[in-house]
């Protein structure tokens, strides 16, 4: 396989994920980074902007209007939420797309509106995307055109609750996901509320009850319950630079124990490369895949009777953002799943 080439763009290229996707690129047998576009960093040397990765041979930053898709197979878009639409959508057919913005991961435009406040200004094309939660959807990705990359928080919610919806294991009311996310999760732009000073030793909750992962979360398992979900979903901000965990409280159907819930997790994802679910009884933490395509789940009994908790952990740079974008881009491309991303974690 390392004979094909798969010649990539990188949209944004300037942000964390961009840089973590040059960062994946640059040891993956069958790619080839020949586009990256900034807005602000534009005509600079990608090695100015992120010294780490100054020996590799990148092409200079340019503009979009500048960009030639002419030798371009796949672009990895990591523009802002909001003006990815119509930039994809003005994209030629032969490029394939893996997107991380939220542009197109709500698939009900009068969701979009809801949540974004604007129309979607892509509909038509929006009917075409798959969603790229690629344990979950790998067959329609690996014929899709347009992906959308999943929401680093909606990944782990969704790859721990998903069987056990579609199996009626637990039920679809009061389902709790208490999240917390390092602070690259709030992107590279200078704000306030996460500066050194404001993030460090201490914990907050932000966009309480109404931050934009909850509809694509609930998007998500209403699919597998074949019915409307609601969850509460409260994120916080860690002082840490990548990372989420997230505890996930389920209510238990009749009958079922978190002792069925735990091993029809490990059936479900028995030979999945980037899936591990730990013994029954131990939960993960945020450094055990720090750095790493990992995602790893844990079940516990609760101390309350016919309810159970699930630990999930990923790093949200990686499984969360631009380690999914490659495995789905590996998908579409027929390459191996796992290629440019056997990362084992950093520890400690």
């Amino acid at each position: 396989m390392s004979d094909v080439k798969v010649k990539v763009g990188i949209l944004g290229a300037s942000g964390y994920t961009g840089a973590e996707l040059v960062r994946i690129l640059a040891h993956h047998a069958a790619a080839e980074i020949v586009l990256l576009t900034a807005d602000r960093r534009a005509g600079r040397p990608f090695g100015e902007v992120f010294p780490h990765l100054a020996h590799l041979n990148l092409p200079t930053m340019i503009r979009i209007d500048e960009a030639d898709w002419s030798n371009v197979d796949v672009i990895f878009c990591a523009l802002p939420h909001g003006t990815t639409q119509e930039v994809i959508a003005g994209l030629p057919q032969h490029v394939k797309v893996v997107d991380l913005s939220a542009d197109f991961r709500l698939f009900d435009p009068a969701t979009y509106k809801e949540w974004y406040g604007a129309e979607h200004a892509a509909q038509d094309l929006q009917k075409e995307v798959v969603y790229g939660l690629t344990e979950l959807h790998r067959e329609k990705v690996a014929k899709a055109r347009v992906v959308a990359n999943p929401g680093c928080y909606p990944t782990p919610a969704q790859l721990s609750l998903t069987p056990l919806l579609e199996q009626k294991l637990i039920l679809s009311q009061d389902i709790i996901i208490d999240a917390k996310s390092g602070v690259t999760g709030a992107g590279r732009s200078p704000k306030e509320g996460i500066l050194f000073a404001e993030i460090t030793e201490g914990i907050h909750a932000y966009a309480t009850g109404g931050h934009r992962h909850a509809p694509e979360i609930e998007q998500g398992l209403s699919w597998a319950a074949g019915d409307d979900v609601i969850v509460n979903f409260s994120p916080h901000l860690m002082p840490m630079s990548r990372g989420i965990l997230e505890s996930i409280y389920v209510k238990l159907a009749d009958g079922v124990t978190p002792e069925q819930i735990h091993e029809a997790l490990v059936k479900r994802y028995e030979g999945e490369p980037f899936v591990r679910v730990l013994p029954f009884g131990t939960t993960p933490q945020t450094r055990h895949v720090r750095g790493s395509n990992f995602v790893m789940f844990g079940v516990v009994k609760d101390r309350v009777p016919g309810r159970a908790i699930i630990v999930g952990v990923e790093d949200n740079l990686m499984k969360g953002a631009s380690g999914q974008a490659v495995q789905n881009m590996n998908v579409m491309m027929g390459l191996p799943e796992t290629m440019g991303l056997e990362l084992e974690p950093l520890f400690p």
